[in-house]
């Protein structure tokens, strides 16, 4: 039994009442979010139609990222959340880094997302300032989550269920419409307008970096399989059908709206999908997104949450973060570890009114660059694990080589040049210097851990 089986068993353990559905729509749900809903405006604006093909490029990387998830979720049931990962593979910093770093991007994220729903119900209640509209979601989806785990899942699978209907009608209208209505036509907005990729091939290469953040999410699942029945299982076959979601619900709707509405008429900020309606003429398109945009972002908070409470949960267990944040309430919930997250995202709402231009600003333009860094980490963990296991593990056992050895290699390159092409970006720029500086933050709180537990005798991490 290794270190960090036996801290896992030590620890409480969570309920199981998460279902396969659940898990299921959690993962669309993670994929599917506003970045799709109105985000991709801004890309369509800066790429053109060749942001096909940046999702397409984008989609592979989070599909191998997926699958390198999965297998080491079936080789290490033991571990929750997937963070941990970094830790079997690459030793106690790096699973203190990937977890601290990790609820960091999605506390965050919560804050970001109770915003955005605050800003579009603001619209009906005038009344009320956002940041308190803002204060009541993050409230009403926290008691969601303290209610137990099974609540959780019931709302997320609701949530994802409004967001993949909604895109499967949009697919369903799109096309006939372009089918229907002089199709030649239709098909000519790809490359009348400029030409396919308007602003060259660095643009459509640049253009996965913003794509490339839109679909961090789909790891979701792997935290949430750990409170379901058949959680490794449920991983296993939950990615081998990621390329699948992605291909449908990501490049098969922005191919039809860059047929339907020429890409210079999208202005990054509007939702496409609202554009896209009305060229149709489908009537109350406006409101009728206004709603979905509405269903997305509370999917995402409510994820936020559930992801931060436990990710906090499980650094608890291992020692990272105060062991009175592993209790669990009768429902076997970690009750401590919600509230906590939870406060970080009142404290970040309000931020965005008293420092909306440094405080905030800096959170926001780190929530991006922080997922490539642990995803990063992620890939490397992987690829020690699998050398490891292909050395000592029975045959049984052994994880299997997916294509060839050398794509997780050019896996995390492909994230590294993206990082890397996010810093000859002038306007991404800040993103990737607030990421380093909350993995330097970080790193330094790994220090000062490490100290206080090689100082009172405790193991010291490896």
């Amino acid at each position: 039994m290794t270190a960090t089986e036996g801290l896992a068993e030590a620890a409480p353990q969570l309920g199981k009442s998460l279902r396969p559905r659940h898990v299921t729509m959690i993962t669309i749900g993670g994929i599917i979010g506003a970045g799709l809903f109105v985000g991709s405006s801004a890309s369509i604006a800066t790429t053109g139609p060749a942001i096909i093909v940046s999702y397409g490029l984008a989609g592979l990387v989070i599909l191998v990222v997926m699958r390198m998830l999965s297998e080491m979720a079936v080789a290490h049931p033991h571990i929750g959340a997937f963070t941990e990962f970094s830790r079997e593979g690459l030793g106690d910093w790096a699973g203190f880094t990937s977890g601290w770093l990790y609820w960091f991007n999605w506390a965050i994220i919560a804050a970001i997302e109770a915003l955005a729903g605050a800003r579009i119900i603001h619209d009906w209640l005038p009344g009320f300032p956002v940041w308190t509209i803002g204060w009541g979601l993050l409230a009403s989806l926290t008691a969601v989550n303290l209610l137990s785990t099974r609540s959780y899942g019931e709302f997320e699978f609701w949530f994802a269920s409004v967001k993949v209907a909604a895109i499967v009608v949009f697919i369903v209208v799109g096309l006939v419409f372009v089918l229907g209505h002089d199709p030649q036509a239709q098909v000519r907005n790809l490359y009348s307008h400029g030409g396919f990729s308007p602003f060259g091939p660095a643009a459509m290469f640049s253009g996965v970096v913003s794509v490339i953040l839109a679909l961090c999410g789909a790891e979701i699942a792997t935290i949430a399989a750990a409170e379901s029945p058949d959680g490794a299982k449920a991983v296993a076959r939950m990615t081998g059908s990621v390329i699948l979601r992605i291909m449908l619900f990501y490049i098969g709707s922005i191919s039809l709206i860059v047929m339907i509405v020429p890409w210079n008429q999208i202005r990054s900020g509007d939702s496409p999908f609202t554009v896209a309606l009305e060229a149709m003429n489908i009537p109350a398109a406006a409101l009728g997104m206004k709603l979905i945009v509405l269903t997305a972002v509370l999917s995402c908070l409510n994820s936020a949450i559930y992801v931060t409470s436990r990710v906090l949960f499980t650094l608890s267990a291992r020692g990272d973060a105060p062991k009175a944040l592993v209790r669990l309430n009768i429902r076997r919930v970690p009750m401590r570890a919600i509230l906590f997250s939870s406060l970080f995202g009142y404290v970040a709402v309000y931020a965005s009114v008293v420092s909306p231009e440094r405080v905030f600003a800096f959170l926001v333009n780190a929530a991006g660059s922080v997922m490539l860094l642990i995803y990063i980490l992620t890939a490397l963990a992987h690829i020690r694990l699998r050398h490891r296991l292909e050395r000592t593990a029975p045959d049984r056992l052994r994880l299997r080589v997916w294509l060839f050895p050398w794509l997780s290699y050019a896996t995390v390159a492909v994230m590294i040049g993206v990082l890397c092409a996010m810093l000859l970006i002038p306007a991404r720029r800040p993103e990737v210097m607030s990421g380093l500086v909350s993995l330097a933050g970080v790193l330094a709180l790994y220090g000062v851990f490490r100290f206080r537990r090689d100082g009172s005798g405790s193991r010291a991490p490896g």
